[in-house]
């Protein structure tokens, strides 16, 4: 009684500390959120899905202090022709942003859209309420209650560049939750970039509806700050012959955790979410994944690979649900960690859970250290015992990093990785 006392006044606390933005067509939506919010309660160290994870600094009031790091490297995605959209500590920077008109694209701020008849109507806060089960998440029922911005993309053909939206942090006790739309229409393709550290805590929700012969790509960049905290949650449901894509890169931050959910509801829909890490010291690195199968012929992938030193940690939590019926299903799993000391740890909870017969489905998860007769076959042809290293924790992150379909940015991120392996161990 006692434990549920103290959820229900973490839970009440965070509440009345915010403001719901004042009524649109989101209202319904925002209130339903609440409520479930509080039938649920912010997570803590008891709950299932929470028991590698402390949320303790998710779940507080005022956001733990993070300094704003001084990037030298290139701007991310600067190489890519695309359409750019910033947000300055959760505000929309209309003098960094680009024009928001594309073709075969329309692109609004959720702060912004104002219809009562809106097409996101259908979308936002509907992802996320299906999301809720089996498993509670209740900050992303925190997040559609209280967002105060976003973008809502509605795709109705093939843009011709990506979208590539901007978090950038400046203040040190920056406090940001963003919630983001997107509905692909029927045989519709786009590209979305994300990158940037975006707050000292992020809360961020990313709800994507994909109809039938559709195709989504998206590539994340998650920023170098190191003190950084944030919470994410991607909820998407795939039409029939349609497709997801999803690339996370992560380097530093303090605490990190990445929610995908992902429901395959018409026959022969592909989904592949992938993540690359690299984390040194008080470092903790957490993917929960659940793609639930409830189609014939689909086939999703989960690949993620973490490289930990000096104490950091990774966690996993990877589960594929095969509905009874989704016959045919092609469901692959592997989760790896590279410890590249003895301080550091991963933890992992690979699931399957399967109600048909007649489907290809496997998990794997795996920890372990630099393979010491490599090294020695490097080092004896004259490679540094760094540079050595650096090769195979980069051949090590290669299976993840080859999710991502565009080559440039395969390069590019294998670039940064690089580089953040250098200035660690350099």
């Amino acid at each position: 009684m006692a434990d549920a006392a103290l959820k229900t006044d973490t839970t009440e606390a965070m509440i009345a500390s915010l403001s719901m933005p004042t009524a649109t067509w989101a209202q319904p939506a925002r209130e339903d959120a609440l409520t479930r919010l509080r039938s649920m309660g912010l997570p803590e160290r008891r709950d299932e899905y929470w028991k590698f994870t402390r949320p303790d600094t998710l779940t507080q009031v005022a956001a733990p202090k993070a300094t704003a790091l001084a990037d030298d490297d290139a701007p991310m995605f600067d190489g890519v022709d695309r359409l750019r959209i910033v947000f300055v500590d959760g505000v929309f920077d209309a003098e960094a942003s680009d024009d928001l008109r594309l073709e075969g694209i329309t692109i609004e701020r959720l702060a912004a859209a104002d219809s009562d008849l809106h097409w996101a109507k259908g979308v936002y806060g509907v992802l996320e309420a299906n999301g809720q089960t089996p498993v509670a998440r209740p900050l992303a029922a925190l997040n559609t209650a209280f967002a105060t911005d976003g973008v809502l993309i509605h795709v109705t053909g093939k843009p011709s560049k990506p979208v590539n939206v901007i978090y950038i942090h400046k203040s040190d006790t920056s406090d940001v939750i963003l919630h983001s739309c997107i509905k692909m229409d029927a045989g519709a393709e786009m590209t979305l970039l994300e990158n940037g550290a975006a707050a000292a805590r992020f809360n961020h929700v990313l709800e994507v509806e994909i109809a039938d012969g559709a195709s989504f790509h998206h590539i994340r960049s998650q920023g170098r700050d190191h003190e950084r905290r944030a919470a994410t949650h991607i909820f998407t449901r795939l039409g029939a012959e349609s497709a997801f894509r999803s690339f996370t890169m992560t380097m530093n931050g303090q605490l990190t955790r990445n929610d995908c959910v992902i429901e395959l509801t018409g026959d022969d829909a592909i989904a592949h979410v992938a993540g690359a890490c690299v984390g040194d010291g008080d470092f903790h690195h957490d993917d929960t994944i659940f793609i639930t199968h409830d189609a014939v012929n689909c086939n999703s992938r989960q690949v993620f690979k973490k490289v930990l030193r000096n104490g950091a940690v990774g966690v996993f939590q990877g589960k594929i649900l095969v509905k009874a019926g989704a016959q045919k299903t092609d469901g692959y799993q592997i989760s790896q960690s590279l410890l590249l000391d003895g301080d550091s740890q991963f933890l992992a909870k690979p699931e399957l859970e399967i109600y048909a017969d007649d489907v290809a489905c496997s998990h794997g998860s795996t920890s372990g250290a630099i393979d010491e007769d490599a090294l020695f076959y490097l080092r004896s042809r004259g490679v540094s015992e760094v540079e050595a290293t650096n090769l195979l924790t980069l051949a090590f992150l290669a299976e993840a990093v080859d999710e991502i379909a565009h080559e440039d940015l395969r390069e590019d991120m294998t670039a940064r990785l690089g580089a953040w392996l250098t200035r660690r161990r350099g």
